[in-house]
């Protein structure tokens, strides 16, 4: 299988399976130096585990994270950085059924077709389980990015018909309710309505916003690698993920060219600003300084409890209740992911971009 890998300079492998031995990440192209420890990458990866709420999956793993290699005296050393997390609460008697039949909305029957042949328990490589590793890696990426000024806010803002309102919207309250939403009334709002959901065997999509503050302006490549194009091709490789906007995104297309423009002004202490940021950050590819917006709009669980008609293997007709423990919403547990794969983005294009003019190639090398 290829495919596994992402990034130019920061590059990372992720491997494993949902009921293998575990699931890990190796991180190559990380400057020496950089202070890490196993705390910072787990504080991320405890955003994602499952079972801590009943919006999300019963299956109940700690998640724990152990460092290989690349880490000594709480430093990076440069050299690759190897990350496992052990799979130990796995129930893979529940997908034995599984093997004779295609589960609607899941990629059983692509695996069949491409490999002749699939790893049936819990989805195997294509489990959400595999973001595990992302998110690992996400953590190195932001930890690197935070040296540079650069911060992330990444939330909810919508769970099925339930949408944030802007007059409401609290940070704080992102870390105060199950559901990661900045607006206490939106998120008791998506709480009751997916009590609805789950009550009739079905589950809900949604959608999570992230705000970067602090990349500075020059960021991204003109033509294939985009900023824009880069956090989409990151944002889409997450398995549940269905949509991806940018900016006003699709409401420009509704817009006028006076109406879409970001004007250009100076501030009081001579800095170029926009009034605006229809945009949201990026220009051309690259980036303007401001404020980098993009949303990913994620499709409902397709694992419900809910009967379905699909096939099986042999060519037969038959319906199906999937059996096992799934997320009626996978949103809320997807925000680090998304946050996770714009860091890996940014950090791999502002390492590639110390290349990009000759003077800061002759400062680096004319300073040592």
């Amino acid at each position: 299988m290829s495919g596994s890998t992402f990034g130019t300079i920061f590059k990372i492998t992720t491997w494993g399976e949902s009921h293998g031995a575990g699931v890990g990440v190796i991180i190559d192209g990380c400057p020496a130096g950089l202070p890490l420890t196993e705390e910072d990458i787990q504080t991320w990866l405890d955003r994602r585990k499952p079972g801590q709420s009943r919006f999300s999956t019963p299956r109940k793993e700690d998640d724990l994270v152990a460092v290989q290699s690349g880490i000594f005296e709480g430093r990076t050393t440069g050299t690759p950085i190897s990350l496992i997390v052990y799979n130990k609460n796995q129930r893979s008697a529940d997908y034995s059924e599984i093997a004779s039949y295609y589960r609607p909305g899941h990629a059983d029957y692509t695996f069949d077709q491409k490999y002749g042949f699939r790893d049936y328990r819990g989805g195997g490589r294509s489990s959400a389980r595999e973001t595990i590793g992302r998110v690992a890696a996400g953590a190195v990426a932001a930890k690197l990015l935070g040296l540079l000024g650069v911060r992330f806010l990444t939330y909810v803002k919508s769970i099925g018909p339930v949408t944030i309102d802007p007059a409401r919207f609290d940070a704080s309250e992102i870390c105060k309710n199950p559901l990661s939403m900045p607006d206490a009334q939106a998120a008791a709002d998506a709480q009751d309505y997916l009590k609805t959901c789950m009550q009739s065997g079905n589950s809900s999509g949604g959608i999570v916003e992230c705000i970067i503050t602090g990349v500075p302006a020059g960021i991204g490549e003109p033509v294939f690698q985009k900023l824009d194009s880069e956090l989409a091709r990151a944002v889409f490789s997450i398995g549940a993920v269905k949509g991806f906007e940018i900016g006003d995104g699709f409401a420009a297309a509704r817009a006028t060219g006076l109406s879409n423009n970001d004007a250009f002004y100076y501030n009081e202490k001579g800095i170029l600003c926009k009034k605006t940021n229809h945009a949201g950050g990026i220009l051309g590819g690259i980036s303007d300084g401001s404020d980098i917006i993009f949303r990913a709009a994620f499709k409902p669980t397709p694992s419900i409890s809910a009967q379905q008609d699909t096939v099986t293997k042999d060519g037969e007709n038959r319906s199906v209740c999937v059996k096992g423990r799934h997320d009626p919403v996978i949103v809320p547990r997807a925000v680090v992911v998304v946050e996770a794969m714009g860091a890996l983005t940014l950090a791999d294009l502002m390492l590639e971009n110390m290349a990009a003019r000759i003077d800061t190639v002759l400062s680096f090398y004319q300073n040592r």
